[in-house]
């Protein structure tokens, strides 16, 4: 099991090219269940995730192919129309071949998801969004079954906004028979993404982008190529870094638009930020200033960045808050900054941050993706050595991560770890 050894102090300068984004990806991937043929996928990042997915499609009949950032799927010989739960337990995004899978084919066996160690994320909305399309959907020893001759367009109205119910409902719903219409759907960049992909396959989408989508289905859909839009969560990650670390990091590959709520925020914090057309510089403050943050759905601060965030504050000078109106319980990441010399006290959802003057190098031990990023940056600045333990959560959403600090100018290493 692989641990990072990173040793503090190290000023970052330089430039990173940010790979795909994770989370368009998977959702771009089973995308290609909608219609036989070939497809690639430009840009599409090299993690852990996208190996899960690959392996799922493939135990379906799907063949894979990689070249570089380009990936090749073909799927005229899908054969098999479930996901079992050996794929599906590493991680939740697998359930985005159910509505792939019952609308091209009108069935699906699909093991409930696993993935991070944090918090419930049901699938009820999933659930519930087949059966107003027409779906005959049971539980049956953890495993969703659902049936349909052919899905019928409805009116779908989250009570909560959610990326996987809205991605997975579209895909569902650009072969149904009628109009469906999506409304309090999620407007993330990756849900536009996949929306696009949707579009030169053939289907008929209204308001993307928006918090309404309007489908009218189709008859069939046709295979495409498409770009990964780039990570934002990876882009935030190494700005932050920056932050944190001194000097002066540009990312590349980037959108600079889908990540304004952080770059406005490392602003108030006392960054200098500069922003192109493809590529964001950050110069680092010499004070960190305290700012409180509160996720949101997009265009909001993001969740994802919620861990992140907090490590910036535990060396800001002045006391902050953080709040997670999204998920509630996603701070496993605290009791190891704690270790680090943190100062964070957890009230329900809020995290009270009071900056510290310096980290102390100790072993901490990842428990789920973005809390391993948050350790990850807390080590870069803490003094001495730091042994981040289990970073295969981070070899799911981040790509060559250590290689990428390294040209920055940090110490770290990836080496055979041990169980914590």
């Amino acid at each position: 099991m692989d641990k990072f050894v990173i040793t503090g102090g190290k000023k970052l300068n330089g430039t990173v090219h940010i790979s795909g984004a994770k989370n368009a990806s998977l959702a771009l991937m089973p995308a290609t269940l909608l219609a036989s043929g070939k497809y690639d996928l430009y840009n599409t990042p090299d993690l852990r995730d996208v190996t899960t997915m690959s392996k799922l499609l493939q135990s379906m009949g799907v063949t894979l192919e990689r070249n570089g950032s380009t990936l090749t799927l073909n799927t005229f010989r899908v054969n098999k129309f479930e996901a079992p739960y050996e794929h599906v337990k590493k991680m939740r995004a697998s359930i985005y071949v159910l509505g792939p899978l019952l609308a091209r084919y009108g069935r699906a066996k699909v093991s409930l998801p696993g993935g991070c160690a944090w918090g419930p994320r049901p699938v009820d909305l999933h659930i519930e969004g087949m059966k107003k399309l027409g779906a005959s959907v049971e539980l049956d020893r953890g495993y969703i079954i659902a049936k349909a001759k052919r899905l019928k367009g409805a009116r779908i109205a989250f009570n909560v906004s959610s990326v996987g119910a809205t991605g997975n409902i579209l895909m569902a719903a650009v072969l149904a028979k009628g109009t469906t219409r999506i409304e309090n759907a999620a407007m993330e960049p990756e849900i536009t993404n996949l929306a696009e992909m949707l579009v030169a396959m053939g289907a008929k989408i209204g308001g993307i982008g928006t918090t309404s989508l309007e489908i009218e289905g189709v008859d069939e859909l046709r295979p495409t190529n498409i770009h990964t839009i780039p990570d934002r969560i990876e882009a935030g990650t190494m700005l932050i870094a920056g932050a944190l670390c001194g000097g002066k990091i540009r990312v590349e590959n980037v959108i600079p638009e889908h990540f304004a709520a952080l770059t406005a925020r490392l602003e108030d914090a006392g960054a200098k930020i500069s922003i192109g057309s493809d590529w964001v510089e950050l110069s680092a403050p010499k004070t960190i200033q305290p700012v409180d943050v509160t996720t949101a759905v997009y265009p909001g601060f993001p969740t994802d960045m919620q861990a992140q965030w907090i490590a910036l504050m535990t060396v800001a000078k002045g006391a902050s808050s953080v709040t997670d109106t999204i998920y509630h319980d996603r701070f496993n990441h605290v009791p190891e900054l704690i270790r680090l010399g943190a100062d964070i006290e957890m009230k329900e959802n809020v995290a009270l941050i009071r900056g510290v003057k310096k980290l102390k190098g100790a072993k901490v031990m990842s428990t789920d993706l973005r809390a391993s990023a948050a350790l990850i940056l807390a080590a870069l600045k803490a003094e001495g050595v730091t042994e981040v333990l289990r970073v295969y959560h981070l070899d799911r959403g981040y790509e060559a991560i250590e290689k990428k600090l390294s040209a920055l100018g940090a110490s770290i290493q990836r080496v055979a770890g041990e169980e914590f």
